[in-house]
């Protein structure tokens, strides 16, 4: 499924990347994603494969910041790139004579920007409070890679602050990105209603289809481990979502 994920994602951008055609806002956006998926899969992924193949199931601390701290960056950075993504879609169907010139390169790019730098602020917030905690309950990590719920359940102090920071930063990325996802998708469907042909609303709503799909997916695994509180966290539970 690694070797998968790695193939597809750089075939996707090769593929944008050879077709002079594919150079739109839409396939820019599409790239951004596939690297990131790229890099997510391999901040994390190795390291089980290795630990599934291996006798030793350890790992160092230096790479279970390395890990916590990348994760969290590219984690933050997908979140936000769906609904920059979605607001493409909006342009693209609601304002379709202005699209040219409102997607331009330039604010395309800091709108691909933007993602990693609320990514790099939130990880830097997040592992550094994470790593200050006291962990005198076990180094044995129930989880498939170091992510900061997990590390909550190890410290011998109460993670108060880290919890309360956690669901600050979970709220304000997650759900506004959802809610701006969400706000662009019923300017969308609202669109697609009012035209008259069927063949014409299938035509458009299969350009969002596959994106809505990775939205659902993508929130609604997040929201069920940042957003929920400790006490009904299940560390089967989290593993399985």
């Amino acid at each position: 499924m690694y070797m998968f994920t790695l193939a597809g994602n750089c075939l996707l951008l090769i593929t944008v990347r050879l077709s002079l055609e594919l150079h739109t806002p839409m396939y820019f956006f599409l790239s951004s994603l596939s690297f990131i998926d790229i890099c997510f899969s391999s901040t994390v992924v190795p390291v089980i494969l290795r630990n599934t193949l291996s006798a030793n199931k350890s790992i160092s601390v230096r790479g279970c910041v390395f890990q916590m701290f990348f994760s969290l960056v590219l984690g933050v950075a997908e979140c936000i790139l769906l609904a920059v993504m979605a607001y493409d879609r909006f342009v693209a169907i609601c304002k379709p004579l202005h699209y040219n010139v409102i997607m331009n390169m330039r604010f395309c790019i800091i709108l691909a920007i933007i993602p990693w730098i609320f990514g790099l602020i939130n990880s830097f917030i997040q592992v550094s409070i994470t790593w200050q905690l006291p962990f005198c309950r076990s180094h044995h990590l129930n989880n498939f890679f170091c992510e900061v719920p997990a590390f909550l359940r190890l410290s011998c102090r109460d993670p108060w602050l880290n919890e309360i920071a956690m669901y600050v930063a979970a709220g304000i990325i997650v759900l506004c990105s959802f809610l701006l996802t969400l706000i662009s998708y019923v300017f969308i469907i609202s669109t697609i209603l009012r035209i008259h042909s069927s063949q014409g609303r299938h035509a458009v709503f299969s350009t969002c289809t596959s994106h809505l799909t990775v939205v659902i997916l993508y929130y609604g695994t997040l929201m069920s481990i940042y957003l929920q509180p400790r006490s009904s966290h299940s560390p089967e539970t989290d593993k399985a979502v």
